[in-house]
């Protein structure tokens, strides 16, 4: 079963879990994501089956939007709510220093009882546009090519190299004693455990991210995801329905099972036919290349891995090619004027 899923991931779980928890309810191993999400982390996570995994070439840059929570008066070495608090050369909890990995040194320009929503919005503009960023030290980032997150759980010195970042968007939304809700629209590769980390240490206080919620990766929505809860029940009342006596044609063909399957075993067909309209519709996937409808003749010739012409789209660097409504047969590329080969070819049975 081929197509593309949001899920709205729960915290505690890492993107991994997901995938695998996603596999055991579908019952097929083809499950990955479109963008990892830190265990504290919840809200959308796109995740795609089946030869729709190889889509994820696509999404490696995407852009992202959050939502969350800024706690103030002190750091931790994880920069996250999940992390230990960092002690100060003063034998406190984090004031003004800076954790494992990130630049020392800096004045603090702000004390804890100075803030303000005002204060802090105006802090939030020094974060906007192109930044010069250093990861966290439990991060996914290499050194010598070992993770920073596994030299930083054995307690050896992380010093990571600032990275280029871009921060679109960064709004304080409200701000409650020592904690600051805070929206954001970051791209690719900006850490807000980071953003978090450097607030505090401008502010004086120390800081750390408390809480984060995805509202959005790319094309992709909150107002799209479904829990894992959502989809295993979905599937089970399907699968109720076929367990019930077929009632006329349709319902039969609806819950009918392919042949060969291993006695006692759920239907597999049925198990997707239960969860399809679940999956983002196809046409919504990657709304930056033009679609175009084609005929069974040129469907034929694409899926043999053959050129096609495609006249009305003599702009578009790359198509998406359908037959019919829903089925996606490949990404295409132009090669010259009108003509397009495919990139991408997927099987018929795309959902």
């Amino acid at each position: 079963m081929n197509g593309v899923i949001i899920v709205d991931k729960p915290a505690g779980f890492t993107s991994h879990d997901v995938v695998n928890r996603m596999r055991r309810i579908l019952g097929q191993h083809s499950v990955g994501h479109l963008g990892t999400l830190d265990p504290l982390a919840t809200g959308v996570l796109p995740l795609v089956t089946g030869s729709l995994t190889r889509l994820a070439q696509f999404y490696t840059t995407s852009e992202k939007t959050y939502e969350g929570v800024i706690r103030f008066g002190f750091a931790t070495d994880t920069y996250d709510a999940d992390g230990e608090p960092v002690e100060s050369d003063l034998g406190t909890a984090n004031v003004g220093t800076a954790a494992p990995g990130c630049p020392e040194g800096r004045r603090p320009d702000l004390s804890l009882t100075d803030l303000s929503l005002e204060t802090l919005q105006n802090l939030a503009t020094r974060f906007l546009g192109l930044i010069e960023q250093v990861p966290p030290p439990f991060s996914a980032k290499k050194i010598h090519g070992v993770p920073a997150y596994k030299l930083a759980r054995k307690r050896k010195e992380v010093v990571l190299k600032p990275v280029q970042v871009e921060i679109k968007e960064f709004v304080i939304l409200a701000v409650e004693g020592e904690r600051a809700n805070f929206r954001a629209r970051v791209a690719s590769g900006t850490y807000m455990r980071s953003v978090a980390h450097e607030m505090g240490q401008l502010v004086g206080s120390g800081a750390h991210l408390e809480s984060l919620r995805r509202t959005a990766v790319a094309e992709f929505e909150i107002t799209q995801a479904h829990t894992l809860e959502e989809i295993e029940g979905h599937i089970k009342d399907h699968l109720k329905v076929c367990d019930s006596e077929p009632v006329g044609k349709d319902h039969a063909n609806l819950c009918e099972s392919e042949p060969g399957g291993t006695p006692g075993e759920e239907p597999a067909v049925s198990r997707h036919e239960g969860i399809t309209d679940l999956f983002v519709h196809p046409r919504q996937l990657l709304p930056q290349f033009p679609s175009v409808t084609a005929d069974d003749a040129t469907t034929a010739r694409i899926r043999a891995g053959r050129p096609v012409n495609l006249p009305d789209l003599s702009r578009a660097r790359q198509v998406k090619v359908f037959h019919g409504q829903r089925e996606l047969v490949a990404i295409a590329t132009r090669v010259a004027g009108t003509l397009f080969h495919p990139k991408i070819v997927f099987p018929a049975d795309t959902v």
